[in-house]
């Protein structure tokens, strides 16, 4: 155990090993945050009412059919969301209550988030983010509708606070939404903050009030004011952060709305395309610019809903005499969890959903198209060019690439390298198979393999160093487990261990509710992202000297560009950007982190863990695609019909009609060096005359010895058996037809067709008694070979003297009838 336990919001107890614990029945004052609080206002209506009119007609159009199929409908079913709270209530006791209040609002407004492990909610209550909620909510500045807010709990400190789930809920009966003139069978009224990116906001720029009041950061790039927190646990509710602080400035989880908000498409007209550069002019930003203005004439922006509920043609609901709308919002509200839907099904076929069990036909079947759409929409996010031997990958979206919850998810390039028959070389950012240990078993499981020959798109948390030491302070366990190692299972560190580090280090965890540190964050940022609105809402990249280093005033690069590493025989490559929504990383983390101590979410752990293995392990997805080269199966005349390799010791082949690659050994390095006939340029030996070098394998380029360090000359002398001229470039010129200058092959020694038979030198039978052609080389003297001629074919004697009877070499004299010039065998 290594969690402190709360009464009433004030720390009753300091840690203590017990076998179970139990969640907090009241909320700590550190955890609760501004905004409408719990029985401040009527039940919300369930989803299954709102279907009698606006579901069951179009499933392409229709508002139900289309909420059902997306996570907002199915947040308080999702595994990963109780796996998280398990750990987050065994690490600080009622922290479990900021995560209900967006997944379950129901049940949150309703009062049942105490116990704050969940056991108190109903089935009602799993509904998730469901349309009652969305269909009240207010802008917390009041200026258009005020909701039900009561101090100190006023979500309107400095500025309105959109995030952290501190939403202002309207109190009366009303359904608010974006149009004056709907026929609707229920009261309703017009909201301008249907139509803004700052509704999103609410839930999606998410922050921890426990690390922004207690640790000595705030959780935060910019650590508060003195006097902006409290800093003591059990302080006065509205004496802590949450309540002196709009969401960005603490507590960093995610930073999805305030990344939008850091970019150039925050309340930026659509019209206003054209001042984009023009591969930003593509995907889903072109996608949404073409949608055009509201139907009312109101000027339509870049906006979350903009992408996420795009408009549609159609009626809103069901009834007789409704206005068809040209800009219905579709309620797509779809990301890019394509995994999720499978998981819950699952676990709903096995009866061991957490809540909302019991799907029905309508609800799976809306949960599959949710799963396409989510697929479609990482489809458009990024855009993959190659220039030479890098590729660009830019930034399709209106956030960071990726965004929302960070933890275990990631995106990464996919490179694989082939040669020129197809073969695969080498391949970066592999994603397979792995054996890993699971509490002493053996299990398979697939996972990102190198991440180091490739570039991964994710940001980390962390513990800090001081942290660590304040939080043993306040009594927490120093075996409490910080980090796994992926493949044993084995604690990688502990509490005590990251209390040990040097000061101003941290430690990268999956402790949500107690990281305090983004220890990096790669992410490539949207067009525009403004460095000083970035650093205020702390949602710089980390190191914030990436993409471009613009520092104050600036603005970041809405792109990467990743060097390449082709291997020496590649000729082509296929180039993925791969999405992960869930790692096997963090799968593994919330499995062992689980101790059981939360009786209620012992299992989840566990349950999240099988689902994914049944699942496919949330197989990645290509985002986009792009290649390097060209492919080997490229068609052919002739050589020059190829492309080049980009490497001299590899030419182009034209072979079967197919394009290829063949190994030479010309020189190469400007002649310091020679090709080695497996691709690589390997150094000059050293010399003191030509003989000491290598032949070059080209008779257009000979053997040369210059200064000591063997290299080539280009020569001009005659090639391809008289038939050519070499051109001093090291490229043997075809004659254009061969003229005989003698009538026979006088010459047998000049590497020249003169009879222009096609035969040179010894191959023509014309020189068959030519001394020359006589020796064949073997460094024995046989006999008809000539002494005089033949010198070091017979041992290095050069004679025709009659004394020399031993001119063969082969130990063998001559008799004395011979003459002494010719090894006739005979002795």
């Amino acid at each position: 155990m290594h969690r402190l336990r709360f009464f009433l919001g004030i720390a009753a107890a300091l840690l203590v090993t017990v076998a179970i614990a139990y969640a907090a029945t009241e909320v700590p004052a550190v955890v609760q945050m501004p905004g409408t609080q719990p029985g401040e206002v009527s039940t919300l209506e369930s989803p299954t009412k709102c279907d009698n009119c606006h579901g069951g007609y179009d499933a392409a159009v229709e508002p139900a059919h289309n909420w059902r199929g997306s996570m907002m409908a199915h947040a308080t079913r999702d595994p990963i969301f109780w796996a998280t709270v398990a750990i987050a209530e065994q690490d600080f006791d009622g922290s479990g209550d900021l995560c209900i209040r967006c997944h379950s609002a129901d049940g949150w407004l309703s009062g049942r988030s105490t116990p704050t492990d969940g056991s108190g909610l109903s089935e009602n209550d799993a509904s998730g983010v469901s349309c009652d909620l969305c269909h009240t909510l207010t802008d917390p500045d009041g200026l258009e509708h005020v909701g039900e807010q009561f101090p100190p709990f006023i979500a309107d400190s400095t500025e309105p606070h959109y995030g952290g789930g501190q939403y202002a809920v309207w109190g009366g009966s009303e359904k608010l939404g974006p149009y004056d003139d709907a026929a609707a069978r229920h009261q309703d009224m017009k909201s301008q903050f249907h139509r803004s990116s700052d509704l999103c906001g609410t839930c999606h720029d998410v922050s921890n009030p426990v690390v922004g009041d207690l640790a000595h950061n705030n959780g935060a790039q910019v650590p508060l004011a003195s006097g902006d927190f409290s800093g003591v646990l059990g302080a006065p509710v509205g004496e802590q952060a949450a309540f002196k602080n709009p969401p960005y400035a603490y507590g960093i989880v995610e930073r999805t709305y305030s990344e939008h908000v850091a970019s150039w498409f925050y309340e930026r007209p659509l019209n206003e395309l054209g001042d984009l550069p023009p591969e930003l002019q593509a995907g889903a930003i072109l996608e949404a610019s073409q949608v055009g203005d509201y139907a009312d004439g109101t000027v339509r922006t870049f906006s979350c809903q903009t992408c996420h509920m795009p408009p549609v043609t159609g009626p809103g609901c069901n009834k007789k005499g409704v206005p068809v709308r040209a800009d219905l919002p579709l309620h797509d509200l779809t990301g890019g969890n394509y995994w999720m839907p499978d998981a819950i099904q699952y676990l709903d076929s096995l009866g061991r959903l957490v809540i909302g069990g019991g799907l029905t036909s309508d609800e799976t079947a809306a949960m599959n198209d949710g799963a396409i759409r989510a697929r479609q929409n990482l489809h458009k996010a990024a855009s993959l060019t190659v220039e030479g031997d890098s590729v660009r990958v830019v930034n399709l979206t209106a956030h960071k690439l990726i965004s929302g919850y960070p933890e275990g998810r990631r995106m990464w390039l996919n490179v694989r390298w082939y040669d020129h028959v197809g073969t695969l070389l080498a391949e970066d950012g592999a994603y397979g198979d792995v054996d890993v240990w699971l509490e002493g078993t053996p299990i398979a499981v697939r996972t990102l393999l190198d991440p180091a020959s490739t570039r991964v798109y994710e940001a980390h948390g962390a513990v800090s160093q001081e942290w660590a030491n304040q939080l043993l302070d306040l009594g927490y366990d120093p075996s409490m487990p910080v980090a796994f190692d992926t493949a044993t299972g084995a604690i990688a560190a502990d509490l005590g261990d990251v209390a040990a580090q040097a000061p101003g280090t941290s430690h990268e965890s999956f402790h949500f509710v107690l990281n305090n540190v983004v220890k990096s964050d790669n992410r490539i940022p949207p067009y525009g992202l403004s460095f000083d609105t970035a650093q205020t809402r702390n949602a710089l990249p980390v190191p914030a000297d990436q993409y471009g280093s613009p520092g104050p005033g600036g603005t970041y690069d809405y792109f990467d560009v990743v060097a390449l590493n082709p291997p020496v025989e590649a000729t082509y490559a296929e180039i993925d950007l791969l999405y992960q929504p869930t790692s096997w990383e963090y799968i593994q983390f919330l499995y062992l982190a689980n101790d059981g101590s939360i009786p209620f979410l012992a299992s989840t752990g566990a349950d999240l863990l099988d689902a994914w293995q049944a699942t496919g392990m949330a197989e990645p997805e290509v985002m986009a695609s792009a290649t390097w080269g060209s492919p080997s199966n490229a068609e052919c005349s002739v050589p020059e019909d190829c492309p080049a390799t980009g490497n001299e010791c590899i030419d182009p082949l034209c072979d079967g009609g197919v394009c290829g690659t063949s190994n030479n050994t010309n020189a190469c390095d400007g002649g310091n060096g020679t090709c080695d006939g497996q691709g690589n340029c390997v150094p000059n030996a050293e010399c003191s005359v030509p003989e000491d070098c290598p032949a070059t394998g080209n008779e257009c380029i000979d053997p040369l010895c210059d200064g000591g360090v063997c290299g080539t000359s280009n020569n001009t002398n005659a090639c391809d058996g008289g038939n050519g001229t070499c051109d001093g470039q090291g490229n043997c010129v075809p004659n254009g037809g061969c003229t005989p200058t003698e009538p026979s092959e006088v010459s047998c020694d000049d590497g020249v067709d003169n009879d222009c038979d096609e035969l040179v030198d010894c191959d023509d039978a014309d020189c068959s008694t030519a001394p020359v052609c006589l020796c064949d080389g073997d460094g024995v003297c046989d006999a008809g070979e000539d002494c005089e001629n033949c010198a070091s074919d017979c041992d290095g004697v050069t004679s025709g003297r009659k004394s020399n009877r031993y001119c063969c070499g082969n130990g063998v004299p001559e008799s004395p009838e011979g003459d002494g010039t010719v090894c006739d065998g005979n002795h």
